[in-house]
This record gives C-alpha cells, sequence and structure tokens, in this order.
C-alpha cells in the first residue's frame, strides 16, 4: 500500500495542475455586452418616443398614400400611384406649391432680417430694455389662431382699425377689403406669420449675441474697424449657429402654417392663398379624397426635406468657402 502510494505521488510529481475553469467563465463577456448596452436604458425613451411621434406617423402617412380609402374612412384596398396620379393631375397643384415657395422664403427672410435688427436693439442697453423684452413675448406667447383673428378683425373693410387709421392719415379714400383680392390677402397673411415668428427669432438671435465675447470687439476698436465692419465681420460670422437654428425651425413652422391662413381666408377665394397645409385639408375634408390628401401630406413632407438640405448645404458651402 506504501509501495502504491509512493509510486502515485512520483508518477504526479511531474505533472503541472490543471488550472480549474471557473463556473461562470462567461461572466466577465455578460457584463461587457451588458455594460455595451448600458446607454439604451438612457436613450431607450427618446427613441421611443421618436418612433412613436416621428417614425411611426411618416410610415402610416405613406401607407395611406398609396390606399383607396372611401369618403367614410374605410379602406377598399391597395391604389398604388393612383392618388398620386390624380394629385398631380389637380390644376391648382402648380400654383400651390409656388405659392408655398414663396411663402416659406419670404416669411422666413424677412423675419430673419428683422430679428437680426430687433436682437441688436435688445442687446444694447437703454432704459425700459426688460420691458422691451418682456413685450416682445407677448405674440409668442399668445394663440397664433387668436393672433391671425385680432389681424382679420383689424383688416375688416367696414369696422377694422388699419382701414381707419390709413383713411385718417389720408393714405386712403374708401375702405379696402384686403382679404378680398389675392394678392393683398397674401402679402397680409405673410406680414401675419412674421409678426408671429419675430419673438421666437430675435431671442434665438439675441441668445447667440449673448455668446460672442467682449474682447473680440474691443481687438475690432484697437484696430480701427468701423460699427458696418465689425458687424459684418465679427457678429455675423459668429451669429451663424444661431442663424441656422432659427431658419431651419422657422422653415418647418411655417411651412406647416395652418392657424393664419386658415382664419384669416380660409385659402380663398378658392385656392388663390392657398399653401400646402390648407390645400391638403380641403382635399381631405372638401373634396373628400382622403388618399390624395395623405399623398400631398407626402409631397409636403419631401418639400420641407428639400428646402431644409439645399439650405444646409448652402450654409456647409459657404462655411468651406469662408
Amino acid at each position: 500500500m506504501a509501495v502504491q502510494d509512493v509510486t502515485t505521488r512520483t508518477a504526479g510529481a511531474g505533472k503541472e495542475p490543471t488550472p480549474t475553469t471557473p463556473a461562470h467563465g462567461s461572466r466577465p463577456a455578460r457584463s461587457g455586452r451588458l455594460r455595451a448596452l448600458e446607454p439604451l436604458l438612457w436613450l431607450g425613451p427618446a427613441l421611443v418616443l421618436i418612433l412613436a411621434v416621428v417614425i411611426w406617423p411618416v410610415v402610416e402617412m405613406v401607407r395611406t398614400s398609396l390606399m383607396d380609402i372611401s369618403s367614410t374612412g374605410v379602406v377598399r384596398g391597395f391604389a398604388g400611384g393612383d392618388n398620386y396620379t390624380e394629385l398631380f393631375a389637380e390644376p391648382d397643384l402648380p400654383g400651390v406649391v409656388l405659392r408655398t415657395l414663396v411663402w416659406v422664403v419670404g416669411v422666413v427672410t424677412v423675419t430673419i432680417v428683422v430679428s437680426l435688427a430687433l436682437a441688436q436693439l435688445l442687446n444694447s442697453r437703454f432704459p425700459g430694455r426688460r420691458l422691451v423684452r418682456w413685450a416682445l413675448i407677448v405674440p409668442w406667447a399668445a394663440s397664433v389662431l387668436m393672433t391671425a383673428l385680432t389681424w382679420r378683425w383689424m383688416l375688416n373693410n367696414f369696422y377694422g382699425v388699419v382701414n381707419r387709421v390709413l383713411m385718417d392719415v389720408g393714405i386712403l379714400d374708401k375702405p379696402v377689403n384686403w382679404l378680398a383680392h389675392p394678392a393683398q390677402a397674401f402679402a397680409w397673411m405673410m406680414a401675419v406669420a412674421v409678426f408671429v415668428s419675430l419673438p421666437f427669432t430675435a431671442f434665438v438671435i439675441l441668445a447667440g449675441l449673448g455668446t460672442v465675447p467682449a474682447e473680440v470687439y474691443e481687438a475690432a476698436r484697437l484696430d480701427g474697424a468701423g460699427t458696418a465692419r465689425t458687424y459684418l465681420s465679427i457678429t455675423l460670422p459668429l451669429l451663424r449657429p444661431s442663424l441656422m437654428v432659427a431658419a431651419i425651425i422657422n422653415v418647418i413652422n411655417v411651412f406647416n402654417s395652418f392657424p393664419v391662413i386658415w382664419s384669416m381666408t380660409r385659402g380663398g377665394p378658392g385656392f388663390a392663398t392657398d399653401t400646402s397645409t390648407t390645400y391638403m385639408y380641403k382635399l381631405a375634408f372638401d373634396n373628400q379624397a382622403v388618399g390624395e390628401s395623405a399623398a400631398m401630406a407626402v409631397v409636403n413632407f419631401a418639400l420641407i426635406l428639400l428646402v431644409v438640405l439645399l439650405y444646409l448645404r448652402v450654409v456647409r458651402s459657404r462655411e468651406e468657402i469662408g
């Protein structure tokens, strides 16, 4: 027995002990994977919100545009591209698209130009500056529908204050029905859209002005740069991020601006002051063409993306040149 034990010990003496495999050998790899998925816990709610509020409505909009839907909302089958064919055959569509582009470019351009001046004014020091800033918030805080209805009342040819003021100062001899003529009505609607867009844009630019270091202006003054030169060479380039944010948000808001147009003219007379949003509404509820209206919504969405991408491309090319 002793000889056998010694032999066994001798035989096993030259061998290294076999490493024991841990019972939970995959735990480090599993914990690494869990750590990699940890950001999803923070991004998850935002992703779910984007899927529910943005992606799913877009998918549903495209799906609806490809369906044959009755006026009562019953899906009668797959329509393919018939809704788009009928939409592009509408005689009023080219005028609506052109008017929408004029509406967006005109309102956004005037809004940004006026907001630059307003922001510069509000950034300077003068008595009552805080009161003026609070007053500028009023059109933004008020309902857009209420503001548009107020302007519609002010433009009325019988009791509107606009006609009364213009007649009192001698500009008009008799009241004018401003909203009865398409060109005049469209111009006034653009003015109201600028009015309700100014507060947000002015405060975005004002926030951008607050980030410009005072040392930069001091250096420009020491170099002998004048006011105009300083503004064009220093202020505007440094305001580029704020201007980009303001322009993109304004393009999206103005493109989808429904209350101003609908409450002031309902797109009339006829379709003469319609943009894509009010035209889409008329297709769905006046013409009872739900599928065609969904096709118009897809076209409207594509136009918004196109305008935003073109703007970003122009801004990027200017930055590369600069």
